[in-house]
């Protein structure tokens, strides 16, 4: 890259990636290097196309603290092929691949010759409500022989493609391509342990009492015969906090409710009837987790 010209194409492609995917560094490989980005969005759709060669695109501890950690990318591979390295793990992903990166965690791509791929930003609270924390499976290939990932290809030609889709539908998109990816993403041996077991009932059980009153840490440790502190400790190992998670489980279903609600329906209500007795805190909390208020969500949805 000794000439001027190419070096200032470099730097322009790594501008634009920064700017559309969060912050990546990069460092070119032998060959000449190739790099060019698309954007599009549809609606909750919102994609970069990637071109390149002969370069290396890193994310380092250093890059996630300087930008956005909450999404996943979904990489839907066009032609050639491209490395993938995230935690221990090293895939190689072929033309109809699709792979997962967590936006939070170090990763690296490699691209060698020239390869075109789609990286789909996914919300993490859409992978956390699809996925209920279960260990995800990132930088694994996911071979476009699968029904699921042929699946997943034309769902999303088809929804970037409609030019008329609603933010509800964009969003359901992207849900349904999550669902379709998520028990590939989820490879483990089919018998779980006891903890993991101890820790699926935990979740169930909140599910069936979100809508009480009485649904608190004790509560909960009581029902399921531990203690409180071991309670504390079984979602700390999943980096999780007891009463942040039923928190965000509401909202996750005050939104689904908002998505199909009347404009007659009163906010206060809905946000009542998940367990927010007050409705600035409903509303304050609401705006944290989707960006925007419940009275706005259900505009948007409209």
């Amino acid at each position: 890259m000794a000439c001027a010209s190419e070096q200032e194409k470099y730097q322009q492609w790594l501008a634009q990636i920064n700017q559309a995917c969060g912050r990546f560094d990069a460092r070119p490989l032998a060959g000449e290097f190739v790099g060019e980005l698309e954007t599009s969005y549809a609606r909750s759709l919102k994609l970069s196309t990637v071109t390149a060669a002969g370069v290396n695109l890193f994310r380092t501890r250093r890059e996630i603290q300087q930008s956005n950690d909450a999404w996943f990318y979904t990489v839907f591979q066009l032609e050639g092929s491209a490395g993938i390295e995230q935690d221990d793990r090293r895939s190689i992903l072929k033309t109809g691949d699709i792979t997962l990166i967590d936006a939070s965690r170090p990763c690296s791509i490699f691209w060698q010759e020239t390869s075109r791929q789609i990286s789909l930003l996914v919300p993490r609270q859409i992978v956390e409500q699809q996925c209920r924390f279960q260990e995800i499976s990132c930088a694994l290939a996911l071979s476009r022989s699968l029904p699921t990932v042929q699946l997943s290809h034309r769902l999303l030609q088809e929804s970037m493609g409609n030019a008329e889709l609603s933010v509800r539908e964009s969003e359901a998109a992207l849900e349904a391509m999550v669902c379709l990816l998520r028990p590939a993403f989820q490879q483990r041996d089919a018998v779980q342990p006891r903890k993991e077991r101890q820790f699926r009932s935990v979740l169930s059980l909140i599910d069936d009492h979100i809508q009480s009153e009485a649904l608190r840490p004790e509560w909960i440790a009581s029902e399921c015969g531990m203690s409180v502190r071991s309670l504390y400790r079984m979602f700390a190992e999943k980096g999780l906090v007891v009463a942040q998670y039923i928190k965000n489980r509401r909202l996750d279903l005050c939104a689904q409710v908002l998505r199909s609600a009347s404009d007659d329906e009163k906010l206060a209500g809905i946000g009542y009837s998940w367990g927010f007795a007050d409705h600035s805190h409903f509303s304050t909390a609401f705006k944290q987790r989707f960006g925007v208020s419940p009275g706005e969500y259900r505009r948007r949805c409209r």
